[in-house]
């Protein structure tokens, strides 16, 4: 009796075996199509879009064709940093084609920051530096509800600095922040294991303890930024700076008080500047902006890299196993 029961029991185990594997093996088959069609899709894409890179096929004429007399404007928006809109690149960029085109009477950064990075401030005062000694052109700054830290430290290296009379403007500082955890750690019986092949290797490192020797190093480093943030302030604004003796500790003021500390000129907008400056109708935006082939280029190559990484991942898989 127990015989036929189990041959069938195993004629159905074995029928339904088949079948999951024939499902698997037909999943697999789909899978790799469409593997192959997005691959060959996105190559076609790739293609098309290089084409019509090269020959026009996306944006807008560029600015600098604007040959009517126009008062150019620079966006500088959010934090300034490599990684974000409002870097030295792209404001670079903009700077160029703003003050090479010789229809452009005069041209406005348009600030609204709390600051950023020193270094990307920095390029960009440099740069306002030297092109304000080729060109026969002013350079002006119109701030937003901020213009501080590093924002001011670009602003400062322009002609003129208009303010609404609210506007947030200073900071003539530096800082490093950084978190501590060592002591929690040590009461929760936590212990930190961190191997480093030079003694301060480790500074600023949030899980080890800050030692008098790299709070003195921090210390001289931001000391010397601080003061070459002082010293590029002073250079571009000369003596309209008043003797205030909080002017370089970090704080910063409102417009119209800011006014009175000679960090900042007068209250206005940047259509206070086309109508009273530059007598110009024309407001015309140079800033650098992410057009469709940027996006798509951008895309494309993280397409591209994730496949590129899933492919190695599987070829190492295989090697691994083809080594035991």
């Amino acid at each position: 009796m127990n015989g036929p029961v189990n041959e069938s029991q195993e004629a159905s185990a074995v029928k339904l075996l088949q079948r999951i594997l024939d499902q698997q093996i037909q999943e697999t088959k789909v899978a790799r199509r469409w593997k192959y069609f997005y691959r060959f899709s996105w190559l076609i894409f790739s293609i098309v879009l290089v084409a019509m890179t090269f020959f026009g096929g996306f944006g807008n004429p560029s600015v600098t064709s604007y040959s009517s007399s126009h008062l150019a404007m620079i966006e500088i928006s959010g934090v300034i940093a490599e990684d974000t809109k409002a870097n030295a690149r792209n404001t670079l960029v903009a700077l160029k084609n703003a003050m090479e085109n010789p229809a452009s009477v005069a041209v406005v950064l348009a600030i609204n920051s709390p600051g950023g990075s020193p270094v990307q401030a920095g390029i960009i005062y440099d740069e306002i530096m030297r092109l304000k000694k080729i060109h026969n052109k002013p350079i002006y700054s119109v701030a937003g509800e901020s213009c501080t830290s590093a924002a001011y430290y670009i602003a400062s290296a322009t002609d003129k600095i208009w303010v609404n009379k609210a506007s947030l403007i200073g900071s003539i500082g530096v800082l490093i922040d950084s978190f501590g955890f060592n002591e929690l750690m040590q009461k929760m019986g936590i212990q930190r294991r961190l191997l480093t092949s030079g003694e301060n290797k480790s500074i600023l490192d949030p899980f080890s303890p800050l030692t008098a020797k790299h709070k003195v190093l921090l210390e001289n480093m931001i000391t010397t930024i601080h003061q070459q943030f002082i010293q590029s302030v002073k250079r571009g604004r000369g003596d309209k700076i008043k003797g205030h003796p909080d002017l370089f500790s970090g704080l910063f003021w409102i417009g119209e008080e800011a006014i009175k500390l000679g960090i900042a000129d007068e209250l206005g907008t940047i259509d206070t500047i086309a109508r009273e400056v530059t007598h110009t109708k024309d407001i015309i935006n140079y800033t650098l902006e992410e057009n469709v082939v940027d996006r798509l280029s951008r895309k494309f190559a993280s397409v591209v890299g994730q496949n590129l990484a899933e492919t190695l991942l599987q070829h190492t898989k295989y090697n691994i196993l083809s080594a035991h």
